[in-house]
This record gives structure tokens, C-alpha cells and sequence, in this order.
């Protein structure tokens, strides 16, 4: 065995410490010249036989390491620290969230199953979930809540649920999700996207996989397009794989070399803009321009009680949903007339960003499906980022006025 191979194998040696330890030093990579940064593999292709032993070259996991469309370094050290952070044994990264969640699926899903699903999501993922009918598979789309959910779930069925849904910010309980779960023997796929394993692990309460959008929270700065797939099972995290292999959908080095930066400052740069999110929440429900403010984090949101039993911090992420007074064109306005924060879909960046989600991710959910959870013209998701709040509100403030 080579001594990288041992490097690889050997991160991640901070287990027992706190979060933020085990985001900096989880790799556990070090090298001849004591650099504690791992570089960056940018090789193609490895020599697959090790010359003094004559024995096939394996990754950590017993893969093939070979050829950077199966494997690769820079992209195992990112896997092998963010594992322990999810709760989960491994995980495989993708180059992009999509690509993370299609492996998840197509791992799980078998000809005649059922996937049940809420309606509100992520628009691309209903697309997606709902384009497998086409291949024999029976979607069934409910309700965003917790019981619509449990009343769904049949014996060997495959769940999709997000822990915080987009855009209105409902929060599941995906603790009793995941026990039906497995009382049906079905698995139940989490999106932890909105929540990022700061705040909760699907994991131990009963999901078979989670999926996340490495763009958001946890790269962090808006600079890359990354996704990662996490489970507990070695059957599921060999299909997952597979899948990743044969669609050729890995994390390219450089991309996972800036993913595994901006995990050194999720903990901070999460607490920051949660902190902030909050007390914009706060303000905008007093806004006389604001009809409704939808944020987990506020005591008399319909989802606190829900938040605040399944996460493990005082904390709600740093995305608020709000309603303007008007219909399309005025929220439009809103959007055209901020200054700081910027007309642009994604969240968990360092700049803040807002969005008409029934132009953006809820374009796709069917119009019926999109009154009935409460995504109307009016509607604006404001994802908060790392700027000074005062200067946030302000901004708000004077596109509000503008209405």
C-alpha cells in the first residue's frame, strides 16, 4: 500500500471531538514536508498495480483506485471528513446536488415501487422524481406535512422529504417519518440542504440516505457546484457508488479542494447568518408592507415547535420567506430594487440573495399544488448572507417602500 493510500485511509482521526475540530482536522492528511493542507489531485489516472507487491491499488473503501472518474483523492479526503459530520459511515461526492439526489434514487428505487413525495420541493427534484414514471415507477405527491407523509407510507416504498421545504419553510418531522419508515421497511431519502448537519442528522432518526447541495451552506461562498450523498449502509453507499461511476457525475478535484475549505467555516458562517435571518424575520413581521413571515426560527411560526424539537442548536438557517402586499409585479419590484442583496435562486452563500420562487425553484410545482402550500406571486425567499445586518435592513427597508 502506496503512502497516500495510507494518508487517505487514515483521515478523519478526530472523531471525538466537536464539529467545527472535526471540519478542520477531519482529514487528517499530512505529508513528508508537514503540509497540512491536502493539495490537490489533478491526475487522471493512477497506477493501478502497487510495483512492490504486485497487488491492485485500493482507496480506503477497497475501490479501485485507478482512474479519477471512480476515484480520487482529493475527493475521498472531502467524503472522509464530511462523513462523521453527518453521522453517516461514508459518503460519495457528486458535481452537483442533483447528481447526488439521482444516485440516491436510482440506488433505492426498483420497476413498480413507490416514491412518495411532497409536492413542495425543490422544483428540479419534482421534475426529476416525476419524470420516473416513465420508467415504471409509481410517484404518489401529498401534502407538505408531517402527517400527510406518515399516512402515505406503505411497506418498501422510497420517501423523499426535505427537512425545511422550499420555499415556505415547513419543517417535517422527519424523526417520525424515519420510524414509519422503517416499521414499513421503506427508505427514506432527506434532503439536508436548508438544515446542514449543523443543525440535524436524518441519519439517526431512521433516513437511509441523505442528500445535500454542497453549493449551498457547505462550500459556502457561491463559488462552486458540488453535491454529496451520506448513508450508514454499505450496500446502499457501494449502489450509490456504482451509480456515480457508471452516469460519470464525480466531484472534480479542484471543486472538492473548495467544498473542503468552506467546511472549515460552516459552524461560523451558519451561526452568523441564522443569527441575522432571525432578527430580519423579526422585523419584516412588523413591516407595514409585509403580510406574512414565514421563519421556523420565530416562536409563534406554525414549525418552531417541530424545529426546535428535532434540531440540536438555538438555530433556523438563515433563509426567511415573506409575503408583500400586492401581487407579481409589485414583489417583482421588491426584487429589482435592493442593492446589496441580488435577484439569484440558490442560498447559503456569504451574499445575500432574493428570489420570486414561483419564477425560480416552484416554476415547476403545478399551480394547483403551489396555492394549496402557500407559494403565491407574492411570495419572496430571501436567503441572508454574511453582510452587516443594519445594512440588510436598510435595504429591505427602502425596496419595501418602493411598493
Amino acid at each position: 500500500m502506496s503512502s497516500l493510500t495510507k494518508r487517505v485511509q487514515y483521515g478523519c482521526g478526530v472523531v471525538k471531538f466537536k464539529f467545527s475540530t472535526k471540519a478542520i482536522h477531519g482529514h487528517g492528511y499530512s505529508d513528508d514536508f508537514g503540509a497540512f493542507i491536502p493539495p490537490i489531485y489533478f491526475s487522471a489516472i493512477f497506477e493501478q498495480l502497487i510495483r512492490e507487491t504486485g497487488e491492485f491499488r485500493l482507496s480506503d473503501r477497497g475501490f479501485d483506485l485507478k482512474y479519477s472518474r471512480e476515484e480520487n483523492p482529493t475527493v475521498r479526503i472531502l467524503e472522509k471528513t464530511f462523513a462523521p459530520l453527518e453521522k453517516a459511515s461514508d459518503c460519495v461526492a457528486f458535481n452537483s446536488g442533483m447528481a447526488a439526489l439521482s444516485a440516491a434514487l436510482f440506488a433505492t428505487i426498483k420497476p413498480g415501487c413507490r416514491i412518495i413525495i411532497p409536492y413542495e420541493v425543490y422544483g428540479t427534484t419534482l421534475q426529476l422524481i416525476n419524470d420516473l414514471k416513465g420508467f415504471g415507477i409509481n410517484v404518489v405527491s401529498v401534502y407538505p406535512s408531517t402527517e400527510d407523509v406518515l399516512e402515505s407510507i406503505n411497506e418498501n416504498d422510497v420517501i423523499f422529504v426535505e427537512t425545511i421545504t422550499n420555499p415556505t419553510l415547513k419543517v417535517l418531522d422527519v424523526k417520525e417519518i424515519g420510524k414509519k419508515a422503517r416499521e414499513e421497511n421503506a427508505m427514506l431519502i432527506v434532503d439536508n440542504t436548508f438544515t446542514s448537519p449543523i443543525l440535524y442528522n436524518p441519519l439517526d432518526d431512521g433516513a437511509s440516505i441523505v442528500v445535500h447541495s454542497a453549493t449551498k451552506y457547505i462550500a459556502g461562498h457561491n463559488d462552486v457546484i458540488a453535491g454529496l450523498s451520506a448513508t450508514k449502509e454499505r450496500e446502499l453507499l457501494e449502489n450509490i457508488w456504482n451509480w456515480r461511476r457508471k452516469l460519470g457525475s464525480i466531484l472534480q478535484p479542484f471543486e472538492a479542494y473548495l467544498v473542503l475549505r468552506g467546511l472549515k467555516t460552516l459552524e461560523i458562517r451558519f451561526k452568523r447568518e441564522s443569527t441575522s435571518a432571525k432578527a430580519i424575520a423579526e422585523f419584516l413581521k412588523e413591516h407595514p408592507k409585509v403580510v406574512e413571515v414565514h421563519y421556523p426560527g420565530l416562536p409563534d411560526d406554525q414549525y418552531f415547535h417541530t424545529a426546535s424539537k428535532l434540531f440540536k442548536k438555538k438555530l433556523f438557517g438563515g433563509v426567511v420567506s415573506f409575503k408583500v402586499k400586492g401581487g407579481f409585479e409589485e414583489t417583482k419590484k421588491v426584487v429589482l430594487s435592493t442593492e446589496i442583496i441580488k435577484p439569484s435562486p440558490s442560498f447559503g452563500g456569504t451574499e445575500s440573495l432574493i428570489t420570486q420562487p414561483v419564477v425560480s425553484a416552484a416554476k415547476f410545482i403545478p399551480e394547483e399544488y403551489r396555492l394549496k402550500a402557500g407559494i403565491t406571486d407574492n411570495l419572496l425567499r430571501l436567503s441572508v448572507g454574511l453582510e452587516d445586518l443594519e445594512d440588510l435592513i436598510e435595504d429591505l427597508d427602502r425596496a419595501l417602500s418602493k411598493i
